[in-house]
């Protein structure tokens, strides 16, 4: 089976990027790993849009029912619940469903994929009862689930004042909010603030956040340096510590954590496509065209994948990326693509100038970065900072030198849960910049593949 364009991911980016794509003529096949489309801030729109639980998660999540509908219209093929676990260049694409492998071949691909929150490792992060904030609105989304306690949060960013409105929405507690944003960042923050009022609307919607979580009387300590999960076979205790000296521990069921988001560049890894670190994010990103084209000749990339920028945003850098497509492929003149491009461009700018303003004011505090050494940094393997830090004595290695002398990196999760903090431990080590030090060399297979998948690849079928 061949294609004119392949998307990964059914998120805001894939799905716009589809419907695009769709109507310049365009062959395509988007495969994603949920169940139905609408990606991480969409997640179950389809079942939830038409239920009360809906109405919990608020408007922003309700516009994603009108792009699931636009896109199941579109005429776009879509492999729900299928795993990619390798690309060839070619490109060949190797995907698994059901404990079956089949390959398909694609002109261009175009990655989708969005973001991950950033592991932020710290004492007692791998106790029964600490979640992340993204995997608590998860359970919100797809089952209606908040904690039957009132819960403990820590941590900082936009997506944690969300959840923590989420909650009082659903009528669950929250019995504190460790605020990790370091002193001095909103004043640092407000040189951006004139041209984050382009933005005027999301820029509010913030403020709203903050004001509900005020009136709700929410206990809130700020510039919380450092936090602790304390217990033996479950959290029963956190013990903090904020910039003014206070040290205080605390009785807590649950903990969730949160300290932002990166873009989830694994496979663009895996292609080798060339990466620059972002400092206003503290984390690596594609080098991009203005259409998305990576340094990988036919491979695209769009969304939050390409940089962290929000849902409208990553529809937005998917429109560009389909038109840029439909032009390399003859479907569409350059000068059609470019006009069409306009509106869209313009309408993208906006929507980033609120992103210097949030990047200043929730940049990640130090601690995130400087793990002790008695803290586990890659759970698959179950290694700590100060053996990683043992490693980065020995002159000045690489993550990969680590990987093969520790094998950091190696488990399940393929590097995407210890890599920063990898690479971070080096840098400081080394007095080396995080872009200089670089990344983990990604290897196939992308997800876990059993011998038996490989195998069914002699008898492809349709799905």
């Amino acid at each position: 089976m061949t294609i004119d364009l392949l998307i990964v991911g059914a998120g805001p980016a894939g799905m716009a990027a589809a419907v695009t794509a769709r109507r310049a003529g365009l062959d395509v096949l988007v495969v994603d790993e949920q169940s139905g489309p609408g990606g991480q801030i969409w997640r179950d729109i389809e079942t939830v849009a038409s239920h009360n639980r809906g109405q919990l998660l608020g408007k922003a999540y309700l516009e994603g029912r009108a792009a699931a509908e636009a896109f199941r219209a579109s005429g776009a093929g879509y492999y729900a619940n299928w795993q990619i676990w390798q690309i060839e260049p070619g490109f060949r694409i190797f995907m698994t469903n059901r404990g079956k492998s089949r390959t398909v071949e694609a002109r261009v691909i175009l990655l989708a994929t969005g973001a991950q929150e950033r592991p932020a490792p710290f004492l007692g992060w791998t106790l029964p009862g600490v979640l992340t904030v993204g995997a608590g609105q998860i359970l919100l989304k797809n089952a209606g689930q908040v904690p039957a306690k009132p819960v403990w949060l820590a941590g900082s960013g936009p997506l944690m004042l969300l959840y923590m409105v989420q909650l009082l929405r659903a009528g669950a507690g929250i019995a504190g909010y460790l605020d990790t944003t370091p002193p001095g960042r909103l004043t640092s923050a407000f040189r951006h603030l004139p041209l984050a009022w382009r933005n005027a609307g999301d820029l509010l919607k913030g403020i709203s956040w903050d004001m509900t979580l005020r009136q709700a009387g929410v206990r809130r300590v700020r510039h919380v340096t450092n936090f602790e999960a304390l217990g033996a076979d479950h959290i029963e205790a956190i013990r903090y510590r904020t910039a003014s000296g206070i040290e205080e521990t605390v009785q807590a069921d649950n903990l969730l954590v949160h300290e932002g988001i990166i873009p989830n560049v694994h496979v663009a890894l895996a292609l080798g496509c060339k990466m620059t670190w972002h400092d206003d994010q503290d984390c690596y990103v594609p080098v991009l065209d203005p259409w998305g084209e990576s340094s990988l000749q036919n491979l695209f990339i769009a969304g939050d994948g390409a940089g962290i920028a929000g849902a409208k945003a990553a529809a937005l850098r998917g429109e560009l990326a389909a038109l840029g497509i439909a032009s390399k492929l003859g479907r569409i003149t350059p000068e059609v693509a470019a006009r069409n491009a306009k509106s869209v461009r313009r309408k993208l700018s906006r929507e980033l100038a609120l992103r210097p303003f949030l990047d200043a004011l929730f940049c990640p505090r130090d601690a995130v970065f400087a793990p002790a050494d008695d803290i586990v940094v890659c759970r698959c393997e179950e290694l700590t900072a100060g053996e990683i830090r043992s490693m980065a004595s020995l002159g000045k290695p690489g993550p990969n030198q680590v990987k093969a002398f520790t094998r950091a990196g190696m488990g399940p999760c393929q590097g995407r849960q210890c890599g920063y903090t990898v690479t971070r431990i080096l840098a400081s080590v080394g007095k080396r910049a995080p872009g200089e030090v670089g990344f983990y060399k990604i290897r196939p297979p992308l997800k876990p593949v059993t011998i038996e998948e490989l195998a069914s690849l002699e008898d492809q079928n349709e799905p």
